[in-house]
């Protein structure tokens, strides 16, 4: 029973239990990892929208000076130049230098000198920009002479035959737009990364290549911004989901203790109809063993009390033998019903019309009813329903119901006997109007030796269901008080 009871404590509440916890945390793990990866994906947009930006502000700016250089018909000195770029310098601090060049690559104007050095014409995104003649960025990183990571931008000036006449070079930076980023989002881990898969900047802590990441691309360069997911913790989701776990524990070891009930239940049931059982088999081999050598003795009392009552004339004699042959019949009675108990399937079954049985037995009824002051109907199926069973026995179950119907309404009331098709099965129905039975003792009333009765012997009904089931089977009572009782007998149809 211990291991059963471990075995059955496994399969309903810890098991179903651990299903459901995971289940639920595999469930919230997926909402947690679609929210970070939402998060992630916002986090990159607004850096993409903020680079692009920056590119975009850039371009405008080397247009402007574009256009004034343009425009300027030689009107625009050296000087002014200077002072022009200077000022764009610090209006915009994401500028690194601004720097107006001739074709070749010299110097003509900027901010500083940090750029004599470096090999401007060699630059793939400037030699991009003389041919193709419009603004270009670079797809890589480049470093000033002071050491400063930038990242240069190329705009050509034409002249009217479209010939480049000057390159105006502007550098982005990279520690600034860092900066920007990191006032944005200063607790995300984010790296942009070139086409080339060089780490152009990265913010916070290194991006692990394990950890899950949200990878977007530049419109302004074919660069990708990177973007790590948060780590999805365990203890984190189990701390937040605990009250629903614990609900989940309850639930379970409640409908562990519910299937143990139950089982409990059903297994006082089986010993109640065991006992049932073994006390109708105790009455079985006492009817079997007894009935005849009661009969006998009782025939010749009554006899006996035969030949006194006709020897013995006086009223008050004749009474008491009257009584004494009345207790005789009833000691008979009970002896015949203690006989069916004992063997019910002795006798020979056929095939019967029940309708044939029923309406045998309506004169009975109707003669019985009117000394109750009853009301009979009738209502019988006009097909023929055939049962395989014994007549004397089905007769003495109809009559046994009826008669405790009719005794139920000592003043008067309706009586309903309905004979139908159920589901290929016959369905007898016994209906009355009388005083009900208590619900307390509807449970009882198939009970050996259990009456209501003053004069009752507590084994009709016991009676009635060994017959109804020897012939494969059921009945079933329902009562409600003072307003009547109802009795079903279900039986197979045989065609």
């Amino acid at each position: 029973m211990i291991v059963k009871k471990l075995l059955i404590y496994i399969t309903v509440a810890i098991f179903p239990f651990l299903l459901a916890a995971g289940i639920l945390l595999f469930t919230k793990e997926k909402e947690e990892v679609a929210k970070h990866e939402r998060n992630a994906y916002r986090i990159a947009s607004v850096h993409q929208r903020q680079w692009d930006n920056f590119i975009n502000k850039t371009i405008n700016s080397l247009n402007t000076v574009s256009i004034m250089l343009e425009s300027s018909s030689g009107n625009w000195d050296k000087a002014k130049q200077n002072i022009f770029l200077k000022k764009l310098l610090l209006q915009e601090q994401m500028y690194g230098g601004i720097y107006i060049l001739d074709p070749a690559g010299n110097r003509i104007a900027g901010t500083d000198r940090k750029i004599e050095e470096m090999a401007i014409p060699q630059e793939d995104y400037v030699k991009e920009a003389i041919k193709a003649k419009i603004a270009t960025v670079s797809n890589k990183t480049d470093y000033l002479v002071d050491g400063q990571k930038v990242i240069g931008l190329a705009k050509p000036v034409l002249d009217d035959q479209q010939h480049v006449v000057n390159l105006i070079i502007a550098y982005l930076r990279v520690d600034y737009l860092s900066n920007v980023m990191e006032m944005l989002t200063p607790k995300s881990n984010i790296a942009v990364i070139s086409e080339e898969k060089e780490t152009i900047l990265s913010m916070n802590k290194p991006i692990s290549l394990s950890s899950s990441t949200i990878a977007l691309p530049m419109n302004s360069l074919p660069w990708k911004i990177i973007v790590e997911q948060k780590e999805i913790k365990t203890e984190k989701i189990l701390t937040k989901n605990w009250p629903l776990l614990l609900i989940f524990f309850i639930c379970f070891h409640l409908l562990y203790f519910v299937i143990i009930l139950y089982h409990h239940k059903k297994k006082a049931d089986q010993e109640n109809k065991e006992n049932e059982l073994h006390k109708l088999e105790l009455v079985g081999n006492m009817a079997a063993s007894s009935a005849h050598e009661i009969r006998n003795p009782l025939t010749g009392i009554k006899g006996l009390v035969q030949l006194l009552s006709e020897k013995h004339k006086d009223a008050e004699d004749q009474f008491y033998f009257s009584i004494i042959q009345k207790e005789i019949n009833r000691i008979n009675e009970i002896v015949s019903q203690f006989l069916i108990l004992g063997k019910p399937t002795e006798l020979k079954k056929q095939l019967l019309n029940i309708e044939n049985i029923v309406t045998e037995l309506k004169p009975l009824i109707l003669s019985e009813a009117n000394l109750y002051n009853v009301e009979c109907h009738f209502e019988i199926a006009k097909k023929k329903l055939f049962v395989y069973c014994n007549a004397d026995q089905m007769k003495q179950v109809i009559l046994n119901i009826t008669k405790n119907a009719l005794e139920a309404m000592e003043n008067g009331g309706t009586l309903t006997i309905k004979l139908k098709e159920l589901n290929n099965r016959v369905s007898i129905t016994v209906y009355d109007t009388g005083v009900g039975i208590p619900e307390t003792e509807l449970k009882k009333l198939f009970e050996p030796f259990y009456t209501s009765k003053s004069s009752g012997t507590g084994l009709g009904l016991v009676v009635c269901r060994r017959i109804i089931q020897s012939f494969n089977g059921e009945i079933y009572l329902s009562s409600v008080e003072n307003k009547g009782t109802k009795v079903d007998i279900i039986l197979p149809l045989n065609s």
